[in-house]
């Protein structure tokens, strides 16, 4: 399958950084990137963000502050299961 639209590849651009892909879609996401420069550049940049992300440890956050980000993020649902 060939993107006609950059964009058609976000929609599965988390699970194929997580690994959670199916084969056929990372096969597609390949073959865009071996000719799209700037989706390998936005793929590879991600990927090494998320990378890092989980090598760092959870950083302490007050109740307030979490409250605070959680509301402006739109998670409040979140916020009950705790």
């Amino acid at each position: 399958m060939i993107h006609e639209n950059c964009h058609d590849l976000l929609d599965g651009l988390s699970d194929y950084l997580d690994g959670e892909a199916s084969a056929e879609l990372c096969a597609q996401i390949r073959r865009h990137m071996a000719g799209c420069d700037k989706c390998r550049v936005v793929v590879d940049t991600l990927g090494k963000t998320v990378k890092l992300y989980r090598q760092l440890p959870k950083p302490d956050m007050t109740e307030g502050a979490r409250e605070r980000l959680y509301k402006v993020l739109d998670l409040s649902d979140l916020l009950r299961d705790k």
